[in-house]
């Protein structure tokens, strides 16, 4: 990974996405440098037309809104060109979890959960997406499947055991 790149608030961000990943994060950029930004510049130009700008809410708001694009727009060309990619090819060893795993596990009261592990920057929990760089992430790497594996998290370790590991989707029971 480069150094410089800014993170929006995190440090020690590992330099890996999935091809998904990185295709929303392209689709974005694509979306706010096509669309967002001529629309909002198309904004901002009009409210300068209407005369005093210091007393002109749309103007304000359009400068900010445009500062915010560009400062996004900035952070993804400067992080996309620092993520490597990962193949989605298979790993030689099938029931080991490696980056872009989804794994299936059950905690110390029986609950299943499910998730997959990606980068740090398509992290999303409400899909099972959690980051490689967290806790649970890290503690799963490397293991396999029937290994218990231990989490320290702010309520306190957590034990949960790895009941599958696969390279597709699972389902979220």
């Amino acid at each position: 990974m480069k150094t410089g790149i800014p993170t929006e608030g995190d440090a020690k961000r590992s330099g890996y996405i999935t091809a998904e990943g990185a295709k929303r994060l392209r689709d974005e950029l694509d979306w706010l440098w096509k669309e967002e930004r001529p629309r909002v510049t198309q904004g901002v130009s009009d409210a300068a037309a209407e005369g005093d700008r210091s007393e002109n809410a749309e103007y304000i708001y359009g400068k900010k809104r445009l500062r915010e694009i560009d400062r996004r727009i900035r952070f993804l060309t400067q992080r996309l060109d620092a993520l490597t990619v990962v193949d989605a090819a298979l790993p030689s060893s099938l029931g080991k979890v490696y980056f872009g795993a989804w794994v299936r596990l059950e905690n110390e009261e029986g609950v299943e959960v499910v998730y997959r592990i990606v980068g740090p920057d398509e992290f999303d929990l409400s899909r099972g997406f959690i980051s490689m760089d967290s806790p649970m992430g890290k503690s799963m790497l490397g293991k396999s499947e029937g290994d218990v594996i231990m989490v320290r998290r702010p309520a306190g370790t957590a034990e949960f055991t790895i009941l599958e590991v696969a390279y597709r989707p699972l389902t979220r029971d």
